[in-house]
């Protein structure tokens, strides 16, 4: 399986990302990696139906998209990975899958988070796997949209004093 892109993005398809992200990235296969929504039938039922035409989505556990990565049945897929949140990435990428980067798209602002640019607000445990993250020498990079220029993560999270 090729990796076309990662993104984080807690609403995972929708406009930007069918419409854009997809083409921009060349995948013919999305992921959405979250064990939260792949329980949330609804939720998964929609994310299914929002893909765009000629691309194939799953809604899948972490662990799952994990076992997909490493299946050689699999090698004809180019897929765009999503997530909801950066443990979930990170898991990923602990589980085998070599990421090189990552985006950082989108994240609600939520009690308890803090906006570090006007689509992404983190908490604590955000923070703690983005760091890791860039231990682990994965470019992060902070945009909404694939025409902005890329945002430094870590810049982003010491100017809000979070590192």
């Amino acid at each position: 399986m090729e990796i076309s892109f990662a993104r984080i993005d807690d609403r995972l398809i929708h406009g930007q990302v069918a419409t854009v992200w997809t083409k921009v990235s060349g995948c013919n296969r999305i992921m959405c990696c979250s064990d939260e929504v792949a329980k949330d039938t609804m939720r998964k039922q929609l994310l299914l139906q929002v893909a765009p035409p000629g691309v194939k989505a799953y809604v899948v556990p972490v662990d799952k998209a994990v076992e997909a990565y490493n299946n050689p049945k699999y090698d004809s897929f180019k897929t765009l990975f999503l997530f909801t949140n950066p443990t979930d990435a990170l898991r990923a990428l602990e589980g085998g899958i070599p990421f090189k980067s990552i985006n950082l798209g989108g994240m609600c602002f939520k009690e308890g988070t803090t906006l570090i640019s006007s689509a992404v607000a983190v908490g604590p445990e955000d923070v703690k796997a983005l760091v890791k993250l860039h231990e682990l020498g994965i470019e992060l990079d902070l945009r909404k949209l694939a025409n902005e220029s890329k945002g430094d993560v870590m810049a982003a999270l010491k100017a809000k004093g979070l590192i």
